[in-house]
C-alpha cells in the first residue's frame, strides 16, 4: 500500500517551487485502461485554478526528480508498477482542501460520507446540492432531497463539483483568444 501522506510531503514543496498548489495526491486505475496503476497529482496555479500543459510538464519532472533517486535506493514508495499523472483539477475538480468549499460555495457537489449523516428522510452517505460553504471545520450543503444539512470536513470522504452551466460559467478559461473568431471557408461548387 502506498504511503500518500509520505508522497504528499514529497510531492507538496515541489508544487510549491513552482508556485503551485497540491490539490490532491491519489493513487488511482490509470486512465489508459491498461489495467495499470497511475500515481495521481492534481496541482492549481493560484492566479488561474488551472494548470496548463507546460505547467504539468513541469510538476512532473520535478516529482521525477524527487521520487526516483528514492526509489532507486530502495525506498519502495509506491509498491509494484505504476506511472504519474499530473493534471490540472478540471472544472468538475475534486474538494479536498477546506478552502475549496468557500471557494465554490453557491455550485452545486456531491459529497460522499465515511459515514451515514442523520436527515429528517433517514440516513444518509451520498448527497448532492448547492454548497452552502464552511464555517471553521463544518460544511453547509443544501442537498436536493434532505434540505440544509452540516456535517465536519473530516467525515468527508470524496467530494466533487458537478458540471452545470453557472460552473462553466465561472471558470475562465486561460487562454481565450481566438474563442470568438469564426473561420468561414468558401466552397467550390
Amino acid at each position: 500500500m502506498a504511503n500518500i501522506e509520505r508522497l504528499e510531503s514529497l510531492i507538496a514543496p515541489e508544487a510549491e517551487a513552482l508556485g503551485f498548489e497540491l490539490v490532491r495526491v491519489a493513487l488511482i486505475r490509470s486512465e489508459a485502461g491498461d489495467g495499470e496503476r497511475a500515481l495521481q497529482v492534481m496541482a492549481e496555479d493560484p492566479a488561474t485554478g488551472q494548470l496548463t500543459l507546460d505547467q504539468c510538464a513541469a510538476l512532473s519532472r520535478r516529482i521525477s526528480d524527487v521520487i526516483d533517486p528514492l526509489e532507486e535506493g530502495g525506498e519502495e514508495l509506491i509498491p509494484g508498477a505504476y506511472h504519474l499523472e499530473v493534471s490540472s483539477p478540471g472544472i468538475d475538480r475534486p474538494l479536498t482542501r477546506p478552502k475549496d468549499y468557500a471557494n465554490w460555495a453557491g455550485h452545486e457537489a456531491k459529497v460522499s460520507l465515511k459515514e451515514k449523516l442523520a436527515s429528517e428522510s433517514g440516513a444518509i452517505r451520498d448527497l448532492r446540492g448547492e454548497l452552502a460553504g464552511i464555517e471553521g471545520e463544518t460544511i453547509t450543503i443544501e442537498d436536493r432531497k434532505n434540505g440544509r444539512l452540516s456535517f465536519p470536513f473530516s467525515a468527508v470522504h470524496s467530494a466533487r463539483l458537478v458540471l452545470t452551466d453557472a460552473l462553466i460559467a465561472a471558470t475562465r478559461p486561460l487562454d481565450a483568444s481566438g474563442a470568438d473568431e469564426i473561420l468561414e471557408e468558401e466552397k467550390a461548387d
